[in-house]
């Protein structure tokens, strides 16, 4: 078998393994929404009442009645209730929040973590489950960055 012809095969069969984005319908039993990442929700009907099982897992803002965005705060499952202005329900679906890793490069240290965002070039990123010192340092140096801008911004 040619060369080109092995990584044309490894290319379709990583393509088949990944997952297939969620649409928002009764029937899935799961929408997925990345840590950080937002998605829109678009549903049949007008929404009078937004229920949110675990407000720190997931965000909802409502754009219009029938749009909102689904905001992932932290990794976990929940569920989000939507219901019409009769109290029936529009959507009524678990949530799960995950990790995003496209475009990240994690180094490990034996049981210690980093993230890198790369896009192209890596910078070091605040994720959850990362080596607390170096979330520490992470988090102070961007919060010392903030507080410079707006300093700035003042004068």
């Amino acid at each position: 078998m040619t060369r080109f012809l092995s990584l044309a095969i490894a290319g379709l069969i990583m393509a088949l393994c990944l997952p297939a984005p969620q649409a928002v319908a009764a029937g899935s039993s799961v929408l997925g929404v990345a840590v950080d990442h937002a998605r829109i929700l678009k549903i049949d009907r007008p929404a009078a009442t937004v229920i949110i099982g675990n407000p720190a897992i997931v965000d909802i803002e409502v754009l219009s009645s029938d749009r909102l965005v689904l905001t992932g705060k932290s990794y976990g499952i929940t569920n989000v209730v939507i219901l019409d202005s009769d109290g029936n329900a529009i959507l009524d679906q678990q949530v799960a929040v995950q990790t995003f890793e496209d475009s990240t490069v994690r180094v490990y240290r034996q049981a210690s973590r980093t993230t890198f965002a790369c896009a192209p070039k890596c910078e070091p990123t605040i994720t959850i489950g990362d080596d607390p010192e170096a979330f520490a340092k992470a988090l102070t140096q961007y919060q010392q960055r903030q507080q410079m801008a707006t300093e700035a911004a003042k004068h």
